[in-house]
């Protein structure tokens, strides 16, 4: 496919991007501008030659998911990500109803925390991006499709991912989740994704329903204890920060300094998301 505009767009955002803005090393003898093709198509998930074929013009029409994966590599605003979809071929996202580009503020934040737990998720609790440590003490989540994406629609369908939270705050991080997504309801209003959900859980989990009914909202948890699988009981802090239009947040987990959860979130750095046991061996 011939896209000689696709091609020009895709590499002044590029020249126009600093390592240190991805959260990457400048390293020595760096001559490119900007960043390298390479490394765009790294934080893209994609192979070094298409990438470069897009750059050069004559690559193969990206799907959506595809175009999506450049918008956030490229760390591109929201004017400048449906401009992408356009040159690409495809219609705009629609910005109510769809929620999947990452916000580049809160985006150039978490690429300072590559060693802390963080991750960026939506409205509706779906999680977009993790740090390699959130991904050891959370499990990967960025993968799930349809509803099970959402975190509240996995919790009371899915019992076993419960297991991530000591056992004694279940119930209370339950009601927790029930009354973030009333708050999203607010947010979408009648006919948004929070409504469907909404509607889904109630046929599917009595107990979501009857949790629902009570009618709660504005709780949170700012002190969480983790299970780990591995390393035990974690006690971290959450800290949040939410965009203006509060349809994505930016989720930092830290430890008090001194603690012994700020030591196992230390050695779990140094593990990553494998079992000790497996370490041992």
């Amino acid at each position: 496919m011939e896209n000689p505009e696709l091609a020009a767009f895709v590499r002044t955002r590029r020249e126009a991007l600093q390592p240190e803005d991805v959260g990457l090393p400048r390293g020595q003898r760096r001559r490119t501008p900007g960043l390298r093709r390479e490394e765009v198509a790294a934080l893209a998930g994609m192979s070094s030659d298409y990438y470069a074929r897009l750059e050069r013009g004559n690559g193969p029409q990206p799907s959506e998911q595809m175009v999506a994966a450049i918008a956030r590599a490229l760390r591109l605003s929201l004017d400048e990500r449906d401009h992408l979809f356009l040159l690409a071929g495809h219609g705009a996202p629609h910005r109510v109803q769809r929620t999947d580009h990452v916000s580049p503020g809160l985006m150039r934040v978490l690429d300072r925390l590559q060693d802390t737990p963080a991750q960026i998720m939506t409205a509706l609790g779906e999680t977009l991006v993790q740090t390699p440590l959130a991904v050891a003490l959370l499990g990967e989540q960025t993968g799930y499709t349809g509803a099970r994406r959402a975190n509240v629609y996995r919790w009371f369908t899915e019992p076993e991912s419960r297991s991530v939270y000591r056992a004694s705050d279940q119930a209370a991080h339950g009601r927790t989740f029930v009354a973030q997504l009333r708050h999203a309801l607010a947010l979408q209003g009648p006919g948004s994704p929070a409504a469907a959900l909404v509607r889904r859980l109630r046929g599917e989990s009595d107990e979501f329903a009857e949790i629902w009914d009570a009618q709660e909202v504005g709780r949170e948890f700012h002190e969480k204890h983790f299970a780990h699988a591995e390393l035990g009981e974690l006690v971290l802090h959450c800290q949040i920060l939410l965009e203006a239009d509060q349809q994505q947040s930016l989720l930092v987990f830290t430890a008090t300094p001194g603690s012994e959860s700020y030591e196992k979130l230390q050695l779990l750095g140094v593990i990553g998301s494998q079992r000790l046991s497996g370490a041992r061996a």
